[in-house]
């Protein structure tokens, strides 16, 4: 597959006919291996390996209703009372992070409400924080350890 800007693992595959799939360790499932999914196997691999999300507490390919519509987050974080603290969103690693990806996270968390996020095309990844006065966010392309996050 891509290397990715992110430590290399070892994921579990199979093949059938002329697709290949990848087990998904938070589904429990084997899924099909796109781009996308590609970036994020490894990103979630990454927070929990690297800086020390617990597994637990981060859901992928979660539904939301917004405004009647259904609407998927990638992956969302929750704290330790599992409320929502992050929302992820991963592109394929041919896809540049753009304002539009920035505007489809701003689109979830009218729903969710959360200060942080995270967009990642496996290259390149932004942590965002809403300023308290919400008139903005701060980037950074450090991703902190999950002590850090906490609320």
């Amino acid at each position: 597959m891509w290397q990715l800007n992110l430590p290399t693992y070892k994921f579990n595959t199979k093949k059938s006919g002329d697709k290949i799939f990848i087990f998904d360790s938070q589904r429990k499932k084997y899924v099909s291996l796109t781009p996308e999914e590609w970036v994020r196997q490894n990103f979630i691999r990454f927070l929990i390996d690297e800086k020390n999300y617990p597994a637990a507490l981060i859901a992928t390919e979660t539904q939301i209703l917004i405004n009647g519509m259904r609407k998927r987050c990638d992956a969302i974080v929750f704290d330790r009372q599992m409320n929502p603290i992050i929302i992820i969103e991963f592109k394929s690693p041919f896809v540049p992070i753009s304002q539009e990806t920035f505007d489809q996270v701003a689109v979830y968390n009218f729903k969710l409400d959360v200060s942080v996020f995270i967009l990642s095309n496996g290259y390149q990844h932004f942590f965002c924080r809403i300023k308290p006065d919400k008139t903005g966010y701060e980037i950074r392309q450090e991703i902190p350890d999950f002590k850090f996050i906490e609320v």
